[in-house]
Order: C-alpha cells, then sequence, then structure tokens
C-alpha cells in the first residue's frame, strides 16, 4: 500500500506541478465564470466553485506533503553520507534534523562566527 500511494503522489505532485495543471485550473475558472450569467451567479454557482477547489485543495495537501517528506529524507540521507565521508567533517552533523531547537540555535552561533572571521580575514 505504500509503495502504490508513494508513486501515485510522486506523479501527482509533478503534474500539479506542470504548465498543463494550471492551464487545466485556468480553463476550469474561465468556465465557471462564463457560466456565471447562465447560472444567474446563484450560491449554487459559487458553491461548486468552492466545493471543488476546497476537495481539490484538502487532496492535495496529502499529496505533497508525502512527496515532500520523502525528498527531505533523501536529502538528509545524502548529506549524511556526505559528512560520514569526508574526514574534516564534523559527525555530529549526521540527524541534525532531530537536534532540537536550541542545539541547532548553537550551530546556527557556530557558523555566524565562522562567516564573520571569514568576512574579516577577507576584507
Amino acid at each position: 500500500m505504500n509503495e502504490i500511494f508513494r508513486k501515485f503522489a510522486g506523479h501527482v505532485s509533478r503534474w500539479a506541478g506542470s504548465p498543463w495543471a494550471f492551464i487545466l485550473a485556468l480553463l476550469v475558472l474561465i468556465a465557471w465564470v462564463i457560466s456565471g450569467p447562465l447560472f444567474k451567479f446563484s450560491d449554487t454557482w459559487q458553491l461548486a466553485i468552492n466545493t471543488g477547489t476546497t476537495i481539490v485543495t484538502f487532496l492535495m495537501v496529502f499529496l505533497i506533503q508525502n512527496t515532500q517528506n520523502r525528498e527531505a529524507k533523501a536529502i538528509n540521507l545524502k548529506l549524511d553520507e556526505l559528512i560520514r565521508a569526508v574526514k574534516e567533517a564534523r559527525n555530529n552533523m549526521v540527524d541534525l534534523e532531530n537536534a532540537t531547537d536550541e542545539e541547532l540555535e548553537a550551530l546556527e552561533h557556530q557558523f555566524q562566527r565562522l562567516r564573520a572571521r571569514v568576512t574579516e580575514k577577507k576584507g
């Protein structure tokens, strides 16, 4: 089941980000606007687009989140492998996404100080 959903979410996410998906959404919107006078701009006419967009948005949130979670995990694993492979790299950087906010902030300050030292040497 996970593999089927992973493939489906990946395909839908790629398609949803394509120009064709945008064009389709734009055409649906144009058709809805053009049909307004036919339905006398009724509440039902408005409810149709609201319901449709809400359902699509609701489902897309889960599909896109699945794809983003998978990509983030893959990137983190690739970075962990690079850190592991480089002798000079600090191994405490591996699995950094699970560090506390305080640990991340302390590390950020270390890099800010390092960046300031490098900038001073250049200037």
